[in-house]
């Protein structure tokens, strides 16, 4: 089995060489592996930075983008990219703990989707203010999408590759963090079967978060009731069928 580790960057020159270090030691024996970077043209040179560290690695691949840019979009291009049987995606700020891979890797045998959650039994997050603040939110997203999903927003989670193309990933993957509620729903649409793992999510190492939190709000709660009406529509069109 083969595992494909997609890392969306920009600007994570302070932390994408020790984190893809830190991802190997932590990669189980038994499975192959291929760390995909995808970078959105960072001006901090983080794309160089991993060619320059790695480059004789085969198993670590450095997609630059220049294009069609944005956080969503770039886990896409990595998807696109992907080898491996398994999907793994995860930030590249040390907010998701490479500890949480074997885990991750072994549940992934059951179930089609599994998440690394902050807010399951068990799960929390360093950063306490932005615990209590996602916390909060997380709960009207699960008002809005009428979902028993925890986390809504963590965004590190695996998936077997099959499956994950069996999405409509175009209608998925755009915009920002709110690309993995359009991932949950879907799946939970075509039957997939989700479960939460919990996990730690970890304080940035280095650089500047480039979330804005107000914004997000907007932007997100918007994107949920996108969703939430998009799913009610497809459902009476399938109803007068």
């Amino acid at each position: 089995m083969k595992v494909s580790i997609i890392l969306p960057t920009y600007n994570e020159a302070g932390n994408i060489v020790a984190l893809i270090r830190e991802i190997v030691l932590n990669i189980p024996r038994e499975w192959a592996h291929e760390i995909i970077v995808v970078d959105d043209n960072s001006p901090d040179g983080t794309y160089q930075m991993v060619r320059d560290a790695f480059s004789g690695d085969p198993a670590v691949v450095a997609l630059l983008r220049t294009m069609d840019r944005g956080f969503a979009r770039s886990i896409r291009a990595g998807i696109d990219a992907a080898q491996g049987d398994q999907i793994i995606v995860m930030d590249t700020d040390f907010t998701h703990d490479p500890v949480e891979i074997p885990r991750l890797l072994h549940v992934g045998v059951v179930y089609d989707i599994v998440s690394a959650s902050r807010f399951c039994s068990g799960g929390n997050m360093q950063d306490v203010q932005h615990y209590i603040a996602s916390m909060l939110y997380n709960w009207v997203l699960r008002i809005l999408l009428r979902t028993q999903v925890q986390d809504n927003l963590g965004g590190y989670f695996t998936m077997r590759r099959e499956k994950l193309m069996q999405l409509p990933l175009n209608d998925i993957f755009f915009g920002y963090g709110e690309y993995f509620f359009r991932l949950v729903r879907f799946a939970k649409c075509q039957g997939m079967t989700i479960v939460e793992v919990p996990a730690l999510y970890r304080t940035r190492h280095a650089g500047k978060s480039k979330s804005n939190f107000l914004k997000m709000l907007f932007t997100y709660g918007m994107a949920a009731l996108r969703l939430r009406r998009s799913c009610a529509l497809r459902k009476e069109k399938t109803n007068g069928w």
